[in-house]
């Protein structure tokens, strides 16, 4: 499977408008299911970049 190519902003924006839908009780069980899972992936996604992020700055950091 390819990883997803998705901004850290998109992903976020992504986030927000399928909690928007979850609290508003605009989604059918099946749909639920289906964005729970996508939340899950997209929070994995935020969480790497994070991580990715302060590494390369410590990296930075620690050089100078």
């Amino acid at each position: 499977m390819a990883k997803e190519k998705i901004s850290y902003s998109e992903a976020v924006a992504e986030i927000e408008s399928i909690l928007e839908k979850i609290e508003g009780g605009k989604l059918d069980v099946d749909e639920l299911t289906e964005k729970v899972n996508r939340v899950t992936k997209l929070l994995k996604t935020c969480r790497d970049r994070l991580h990715n992020t302060e590494t390369q700055i410590n990296k930075i950091l620690e050089e100078g």
